[in-house]
Formats: C-alpha cells, sequence, structure tokens
C-alpha cells in the first residue's frame, strides 16, 4: 500500500513555509467540507503530489531533490522517470543520429527518488527504452525495490490503498514499449477498467510537441520530428469521460494550463524536473512546478497548490521566489481554455472555475 509505505519508510522532515501555506489551504477547506478535525474526519481524503520530467545521469545526486523534498509530500507522490535506472544494455542513440539523447543513470538511483518522498513512478515516455529491454527491466526491478510502484507499460494498471480509499493509477504515451494514447477507445476501456477497482483514478499522458515554441495546447493531434505525439485534449476528455478523476501531462518540456472539465482537473504538462546534464533549462523550459491535489472519496475537489520551482542553469530543482510558475499557468490557462481555466493565485492556490461543478462521482462527474 502506498499509505504504508510513505508512513514506514520515510520520515518527513519539518514542514516548508510553502507546504505549510498548502496545508492551511488544505485544513480550511477540509473543515468548510466536512472532513476536517472539527468535523471528525468524516469524508476521507487523498493528497496527492506530481511532477514533470525526471531525466538523471551520474551527477550531485544527493542535491537532486533536496532542496524541494518538503513539498514532495503527500499519500501519492508520482514523477514521470524520463530515462532508465540500468548498467546494462546498449544506448539506442549507439548509431543513431547527433540529435539523438539516451538517459541514463545507476539503479541505486531509485532509493533518491524513494527518499526524496515519490511512490510512483510513471514509465509511459519517450526514453523508458533507451538502453533496451534489459535497461527498462533493471527500472522496474529497481524502483519496485526502492518500494515504490510503477505505471505505464501496456496494460498495466498501478493499485494502492491510502487509509480505505482505493486508488488507480494508469499510464499512457504514444510509443509501442507503452499503453497507447493513440488507441483512445483502448484507454478508455483500461481506465473503466480501473475505475471498476478505484475509489479515484489518476492518468498520466505523455503527450504533445516540445520546447518553448509549444506552451499552448491546442486541438488536434500534435507531430514532434515526425512522430504522432497524439491529441492531449481529445485523449484526455475521453479518459475523463470514461472515469479518469484527474489527468496529469508531461512531454513538452515546459508548463500548459490547466483545464477543469465535468469536474475533473486536467493538468497538460508539468514540464521539466530534474535535468542535470540531459535537459534544456534556459528560458520557459526551466519554469517548473510541484502540482499538489487534494480529492475526497467522492472525487470532489478539496484543495489544490502549484508550488513554483526554478531548474535554470544547474537542471536541478529548486524553490523560485519569484513564482514565474504561477504566471506563466494562470495565462496560458485563461488564453487555451476561458471559462474552464483552473484559477492560480500569486502564491500557487488553485480553484476551479466560479460556476464550475466541484465534481463528484454521486453527481455522476
Amino acid at each position: 500500500m502506498v499509505a504504508s509505505v510513505v508512513a514506514g519508510m520515510v520520515p518527513r522532515p519539518r514542514a516548508s513555509a510553502r507546504s505549510t501555506m498548502y496545508g492551511a489551504v488544505l485544513l480550511a477547506a477540509l473543515v468548510v467540507a466536512g472532513a476536517g478535525p472539527a468535523q471528525g474526519a468524516k469524508r476521507p481524503v487523498v493528497r496527492f503530489a506530481f511532477t514533470g520530467d525526471i531525466a538523471m545521469v551520474a551527477g550531485p545526486a544527493e542535491s537532486y531533490f533536496s532542496r524541494v523534498a518538503l513539498d514532495l509530500a503527500g499519500d501519492v507522490v508520482l514523477g514521470n522517470l524520463e530515462g532508465t535506472l540500468t548498467s546494462r544494455g546498449s544506448s539506442k542513440c549507439a548509431r543513431g543520429s547527433p540529435d539523438c539523447f539516451a538517459f541514463h543513470a545507476p539503479e541505486a538511483y531509485a532509493q533518491l527518488l524513494r527518499r526524496a518522498g515519490f511512490t510512483v513512478m510513471n514509465l509511459a515516455n519517450n526514453h523508458a527504452l533507451d538502453y533496451g529491454a534489459s535497461g527498462q527491466v533493471d527500472t522496474v526491478a529497481a524502483v519496485r525495490a526502492a518500494g515504490m510502484l510503477t505505471t505505464g507499460r501496456p496494460g498495466e494498471i498501478a493499485y494502492a490503498n491510502v487509509r480505505g480509499t482505493r486508488v488507480a493509477l494508469v499510464g499512457f504515451a504514444p510509443y509501442p514499449w507503452a499503453q497507447s494514447l493513440l488507441e483512445i477507445p483502448a484507454a478508455q476501456a483500461l481506465v473503466r477498467k480501473a475505475d471498476a477497482w478505484a475509489d479515484l483514478v489518476v492518468v498520466t499522458m505523455h503527450a504533445g510537441a516540445e520546447g518553448a515554441r509549444h506552451l499552448h495546447v491546442r486541438p488536434g493531434t500534435e507531430w514532434f520530428l515526425g512522430e504522432n505525439r497524439g491529441n492531449s485534449v481529445a485523449f484526455a476528455h475521453a479518459v475523463v469521460r470514461a472515469g479518469a478523476d484527474l489527468v496529469v501531462g508531461s512531454g513538452p518540456h515546459v508548463l500548459r494550463g490547466l483545464e477543469w472539465y465535468r469536474g475533473r482537473l486536467i493538468a497538460y504538462s508539468l514540464g521539466n524536473f530534474v535535468g542535470y546534464g540531459t535537459l534544456n533549462t534556459s528560458g520557459v523550459t526551466g519554469v517548473s512546478a510541484i502540482l499538489e491535489v487534494t480529492l475526497d472519496r467522492e472525487a470532489s475537489w478539496v484543495a489544490g497548490q502549484l508550488v513554483p520551482v526554478t531548474i535554470a542553469g544547474t537542471g536541478i530543482p529548486r524553490p523560485d521566489p519569484a513564482r514565474a510558475a504561477s504566471a506563466l499557468v494562470r495565462r496560458l490557462s485563461r488564453q487555451d481554455f476561458g471559462p474552464r481555466a483552473v484559477a492560480v493565485s500569486r502564491s500557487g492556490v488553485l480553484r476551479p472555475p466560479r460556476s464550475a461543478d466541484p465534481g463528484s462521482r454521486r453527481r455522476g462527474g
């Protein structure tokens, strides 16, 4: 169970000012919703945290998460592992073009991820097979040996039980080694399978073109370097209709906007998170964030926070006093989704549109 792993393996350090602020927002929301201490905690909740792309190589490993670990706190903490944890296999770039990129780090780095607070690694992305089948086998083994779950391979659903609330996590990407997001009916079928067991279903999607020119979410299929990177809007909406309670994206290497659709949050891209020696960190590619969301067992919205982070220069995440992520995501959300945009305050607090249904399974979501 995710909850028992978190409680048993990783003593959490003293809260940061940012996590304390979110805690205050969350407590107020719980009391109003009838789930706080004054109400006898009648409505169980699950607190999630998500990050974008984590592309590690051998380097200053102890620094990779040291300045953001206080905000990697939750019952379920998921990151997109953009690369492999292996000492075997051959790089896919061995005979490739100079523009080919393949990432790998030692298997022991899985323990760094776990100590930082992660409980689930998404493997549905374009770098999961950088070192072949043996590299993927080693990655899965290392992640699981460190006490984390994996999701994203064909047919794979990660199941967790958080204080009696059942959570399922399903990852998708437009590649044959991942559960495909190009086959939307099949994606919906897998989400329905997850939903048949779970109280809460989380979907990750690795979709969209890459780079600073691709900040906006556009209708239709996105292509990049000759690859079909999926129709992220059609996919996200379809899996919500199939039962997903939260959709979180990665892939574009930049932050994208937040949409409220049928009472559910869709975060189209969380950008880069760790890119030391691997990812471009200039300009908007260095603007990052941790997405924190709390839902109750009926999938109703309780609270949300976008924690601004920067990886500019070093590729190592650290708090961003300029809070660039808040301003960027606020603007993109308004421009791309209008009345369906999730509001982002200067401090990063998230609120659904004023006229929106907060979302609940009892109301049909």
